[in-house]
């Protein structure tokens, strides 16, 4: 009775930690910039303006069998602004758009991921910019998983989400073909 009583405790424990383990945990590869965020708004309506940052860190958990249970944490480095052009990122930084002096970094932690049987999902988040945190979704898909040349085990997605820029007190009138931004991100994680 005993050895019945240890052999389903040990059955139990390993169920647990198995359980437990499910979710793989993945730092974002911004030492190799294997990881991009960028954006892209309309300049005047008639063309594109595009842009990036270039300074950001972040991790990722993904439970593949139950991806529900996944997270996703991204801190951003605002000063970090690059729009190929210096005088613009000058503004960009300014007190009119994101006011890196007051507000340096902007911050995604997802509340919940509702996914399907494609690899795509919509991430549900606080998004903090300028001082102002909102929900958001991001509409994301898998690109790939598996093992890299280093050894190591990398997993990489693709996300996008519109943000009205009055929603995070940035009131500096670009235009009506200029009131959202579109923020993409390419991430590719290195599991730990």
């Amino acid at each position: 009775m005993k050895n019945t009583i240890k052999a389903l405790g040990a059955g139990l424990v390993l169920s647990l930690s198995t359980q437990a383990f499910a979710a793989e945990n993945y730092v974002i590869d911004t030492k190799g910039m294997h990881a991009f965020i960028e954006f892209k708004i309309k300049h005047l309506g008639y063309s594109w303006l595009k842009g990036r940052f270039n300074d950001f860190e972040g991790e990722f958990t993904y439970d593949e069998k139950n991806p529900e249970k996944s997270s996703v944490n991204v801190s951003i480095k605002t000063a970090s602004v690059d729009s190929n052009h210096a005088e613009r990122d000058k503004h960009l930084r300014s007190g009119d758009f994101l006011n890196v002096s007051k507000y340096p970094t902007a911050t995604f932690k997802s509340t919940k991921i509702v996914s399907d049987e494609k690899g795509e999902a919509n991430i549900h988040g606080q998004f903090t910019l300028n001082g102002v945190t909102k929900n958001i979704v991001i509409e994301a898909e898998e690109i790939g998983a598996g093992s890299d040349p280093w050894g190591g085990f990398r997993r990489g997605f693709e996300g996008k989400t519109e943000i009205a820029l009055k929603d995070y007190n940035i009131n500096f009138n670009l235009g009506p073909a200029s009131e959202k931004v579109e923020l993409i991100l390419n991430i590719e994680g290195v599991r730990k």
